[in-house]
Parts: C-alpha cells; sequence; structure tokens
C-alpha cells in the first residue's frame, strides 16, 4: 500500500531551514498590509497549512519573531527569508508561497488588507479583493 498524501517541501535561500507539509496547502492570497509591505517589500503571497501537518526537518536558521499580539513571524536568522506566518490561536500557519519548493500546482485567488496597499503598483487580476481581512471568505479550506 503506497502513501497517497501529498508533501509539499521548502525552505529558506540559504537552505539553514527546510520544513516539509503533509497533506494540503490553501491556495495563495496576497496580503497587501503594512506589515508584509516592509516585511516582503510590496505585499505577501501567503499559502497556508494546519500546524499539526508541518515539520520543521532543518532549523540551524530558524527564529520567530513576535510581530504583533495575535501572531508571531519565522524567519531564517542567516538570509533573512520570511518563511512562516503563526497565529497563536488558530490550528493553521501561513506560509510564505516563494519558499515553497517548486513546482506547487497553487493558484492565487484573492488579495487582502487592499487599503493599506502601496501606492506604486495596481492590482488588475480581477480576484476578488478586500479592504481588509477576508473573514474567511477565500480559505477555500486548503484543496
Amino acid at each position: 500500500m503506497t502513501d497517497s498524501v501529498k508533501t509539499t517541501t521548502g525552505g529558506c535561500l540559504c537552505g539553514a531551514v527546510r520544513y516539509e507539509v503533509k497533506g494540503p496547502l490553501r491556495d495563495v492570497v496576497n496580503c497587501h498590509c503594512s506589515m508584509c509591505q516592509r516585511l516582503h517589500g510590496s505585499f505577501g503571497p501567503h499559502s497556508k497549512a494546519r500546524k499539526v501537518n508541518i515539520t520543521i526537518t532543518r532549523d540551524a536558521g530558524l527564529a520567530w519573531y513576535a510581530s504583533s499580539r495575535i501572531a508571531r513571524r519565522g524567519f531564517c536568522r542567516v538570509c533573512g527569508s520570511s518563511l512562516f506566518w503563526e497565529p497563536f490561536d488558530l490550528d493553521a500557519t501561513g506560509i510564505i508561497a516563494g519558499s515553497l519548493d517548486g513546482p506547487t500546482s497553487l493558484r492565487t485567488i484573492g488579495h487582502i488588507f487592499v487599503g493599506e496597499k502601496c501606492d506604486f503598483y495596481e492590482i488588475t487580476d480581477g480576484l476578488p479583493q478586500y479592504e481588509a481581512s477576508s473573514d474567511g471568505a477565500l480559505v477555500d479550506d486548503y484543496r
């Protein structure tokens, strides 16, 4: 009998942090909040998986920063790659989509916090946009 659970891997730029996700990933939501602007340079492309499905397989560079009262951010302290957005009281962790090893078969499904979007680009893809949080409307329940 073969294991039919999909495993996706990812990590930082220098390889000091590696992780795997067993099971489904949510499609990508682009977050345009002011914190993501400072962290990513414009917006943050986030996938998501249940915390119990994420395993850190190499943590030589993993560090966490409590970026707000509701969540912490995981990054590599060696190369600076942003990797995770982890809410304290939810069962899922946001995964920076660019840190996933491709191909991922993920697609972008919408935009959140567009009320805080940088003024140097336009969103022209026709996907749903939310002034703040989507309040669960962009969940797609981890395909």
